[in-house]
């Protein structure tokens, strides 16, 4: 599912997986693996370099930026956290804007 608009968290899900394009400043969540979501947003339109992946807890509120997409070497990311600060607070600040 692509939120590209202010909506809520669902309720039965303690923890969701998402993947966030910076550019748009759109998500999509709710995805088994995470590829899975920039699979679709790039189907809508969305370039593979602006999406990062993160996981939600839902009942904390809670933002981790931990996923294998995010596995970058050619950007200096070669872990699965997002190592770069800048991004990390694009991603956190989008997440916040369109679900919290």
């Amino acid at each position: 599912m692509i939120i590209k608009e202010k909506s809520s968290l669902p309720a039965e899900s303690s923890f969701i997986k998402v993947v966030v394009d910076i550019e748009k400043k759109i998500l999509s969540m709710g995805c088994e693996l995470h590829i899975d979501c920039a699979d679709e947003l790039q189907n809508d339109g969305s370039s593979f370099v602006n999406l990062w992946g993160a996981n939600i807890y839902s009942q904390e509120k809670r933002i981790d930026y931990v996923s294998m997409i995010n596995i970058r070497p050619k950007v200096g990311n070669r872990s699965m956290e997002i190592q770069d600060s800048t991004i990390k607070e694009k991603v956190g600040e989008i997440i916040k804007n369109l679900l919290f």
